[in-house]
């Protein structure tokens, strides 16, 4: 899964990296401060597209039914991309809200002497990863239920296993632009995230320190991204 991650660069610097012309107005200013522990109930930055050009929103991260709303359940941040297709509970997103989440890297966790020990996880060279994610945000349409995304993820492989299960799909620039791209078919789109996540080898991770679990808004620090000591 992913329950953390981390967002330190701005928004031109994302569609920069994507492939996006940032020359017109939608990339002037708007940028938040760095973030170094996006935790879910925040809005981080995402990236969709609107006739055929690159727009960006800050959304709520987690999504939940109106009915789940009025019970007050905790909204989700995941969504398996072999169920989100199949069922209908992210169904309408495949096909509508299509969205990519630029960051740096993500945060993962074990369990060492019982308690939960976090791993960052990120590219071997500096770069932006961009993972799939589902929205039900509509633009230009007046929605009266509640906004947010979710990250979509798939089984790891190879070494990542050992840190945790599920990762997020993360795509090229160029899977980002086809799975954006709202003309892309709802199968295509599935064919694109269940394939084309990168590999296991295209990324490092390391262990982190344990300050990065404490639910504090202001626990929000480059240094939580330094490497700790292996165990012995």
């Amino acid at each position: 899964m992913c329950g953390r991650f981390e967002q330190s660069g701005t928004r031109k610097y994302y569609a920069r990296a994507i492939g996006a012309d940032t020359r017109g107005v939608e990339w002037v200013g708007g940028d938040t401060i760095p973030r170094y522990n996006v935790s879910p109930g925040t809005a981080p930055l995402v990236l969709h597209t609107l006739s055929d050009a690159l727009h960006s929103d800050y959304l709520r991260w987690g999504y939940r039914t109106p009915n789940e709303a009025a019970e007050k359940k905790s909204p989700w941040i995941n969504a398996r991309v072999e169920k989100a297709l199949s069922g209908r509970y992210f169904r309408h997103m495949f096909r509508d809200g299509r969205v990519i989440v630029p960051a740096g890297g993500w945060f993962e966790w074990t369990v060492e002497g019982g308690k939960k020990q976090p791993w960052y996880i990120t590219r071997p060279t500096d770069e932006p990863i961009f993972m799939a994610g589902l929205t039900n945000l509509r633009p230009y349409t007046n929605q009266t239920v509640e906004i947010g995304f979710v990250i979509v993820t798939a089984d790891s492989s190879g070494g990542m296993v050992d840190v945790h299960d599920r990762r997020p799909v993360v795509l090229t620039s160029t899977d980002a632009w086809r799975w954006m791209d709202l003309a892309t078919q709802v199968e295509e789109a599935a064919h694109i995230a269940q394939t084309r996540s990168l590999p296991t080898e295209a990324f490092v991770w390391w262990r982190v320190d344990r300050a990065v679990n404490r639910p504090d808004p202001n626990n929000d620090r480059k240094e939580l991204l330094t490497p700790i000591p292996e165990q012995a």
